[in-house]
């Protein structure tokens, strides 16, 4: 959501609300990312939500992955950046979210899923998925990401 739609007498900007993200991507030929919908717009995103009760941070970006993509695979514990956006309530509020983002090395996409019908998943490039998120933040992040997977020479392995 853009500055540009957003009225200032809605927007809560004390305290960041903290959401959790999970990072899909598999190595083809080259790196790729999976983004999926959003529910509203059809914008691109990566998986996420709220942190859950009971589990770690990690892990709940995990969930959101298998939720809203069906992807089954190995998180980091560790988040690599975050990325801010305005998150539109249903009855007119406007939150700023910070957004922790795990990066899931993904080892398989179920046939089904609970959001199946409600999302469209797609793999890209890096470079294309930064381009295809609305979002200016997470693009930078996406790209800086794989920047530094192969400055390290890291096979994109999460941390055990």
């Amino acid at each position: 959501m853009g500055l540009k739609e957003i009225h200032p007498a809605n927007v809560r900007l004390d305290e960041p609300r903290l959401q959790i993200a999970a990072l899909p991507f598999r190595r083809r030929k080259k790196l790729e990312i999976m983004l999926v919908s959003t529910l509203d717009s059809g914008r691109w995103v990566i998986p996420k939500g709220w942190p859950m009760k009971g589990i770690s941070s990690h892990e709940a970006a995990a969930q959101e992955a298998f939720e809203e993509a069906g992807l089954i695979g190995e998180i980091a514990d560790t988040a690599v950046g975050q990325f801010h956006y305005f998150k539109r309530k249903k009855n007119g509020a406007v939150w700023l979210c910070r957004v922790d983002v795990y990066p899931l090395q993904v080892k398989e996409q179920r046939r089904i899923w609970p959001e199946k019908a409600l999302r469209k998943t797609k793999w890209f490039p890096v470079e294309q998925a930064a381009m295809a998120v609305s979002d200016q933040e997470l693009g930078e992040l996406l790209i800086n990401w794989a920047a530094t997977l192969k400055m390290s020479g890291d096979a994109g392995q999460p941390a055990k």
